[in-house]
């Protein structure tokens, strides 16, 4: 079975459904991802997690600026095939492991940095696991969302053409208490 598709052909129609949580696949764009490797300090020994990675996009670049490793997150087993596809066109496969899995279910303890693009209800109700399962120290950058009840150690505003985007970065033991 071939699939094909194009990200305008599934834009706003693909959801996944994390611990009955519907998250809407949207990319992060191409434009930000400068600024969320910047915020989020990247650095040779990283392992670079992104919660729900759709196409890929951001672990790809995050092992192209030097992290160790990443590791894409991903319910929807299209956007993980699509993930796989993007990272061997950039040769950057052999570094990324990809779970197909529910974010809420697979460990994080190994991760140094975690990139979450999400719904602030889905930040809220991943809090205890990122609180549990982090070591002090581990960088986590969300998109547009907060995490409640962590206070952010920095925020940066991006002006794009339609929108302002708004990073967050939150530092696990610092932001936490």
């Amino acid at each position: 079975m071939s699939l094909k598709w194009s990200e305008e052909g599934v834009l706003g129609i693909v959801s996944s459904y994390y611990e009955g949580a519907r998250v809407p696949w949207v990319p992060t764009r191409d434009e930000l991802l400068d600024f969320v490797m910047k915020l989020a300090r990247v650095r040779t020994d990283d392992i670079f997690y992104d919660l729900g990675c759709g196409d890929g996009r951001v672990v790809i670049k995050a092992v192209k600026e030097g992290a160790r490793k990443g590791v894409c997150v991903e319910i929807n087993p299209v956007l993980v095939e699509k993930a796989k596809e993007n990272a061997k066109s950039e040769n950057v496969l052999d570094r990324i492991e990809f779970l197909n899995e529910d974010f809420f279910k697979i460990p994080l303890s190994d991760a140094t940095v975690v990139y979450m693009y999400l719904l602030t209800s889905v930040n809220r109700a991943l809090r205890p696991k990122l609180e549990s399962e982090l070591k002090d120290g581990t960088r986590i950058v969300t998109l547009d969302f907060e995490i409640p009840g962590w206070k952010p150690v920095q925020i940066v505003e991006i002006a794009l053409p339609t929108r302002v985007a708004k990073l967050f970065l939150y530092i696990k033991g610092i932001s936490n208490r």
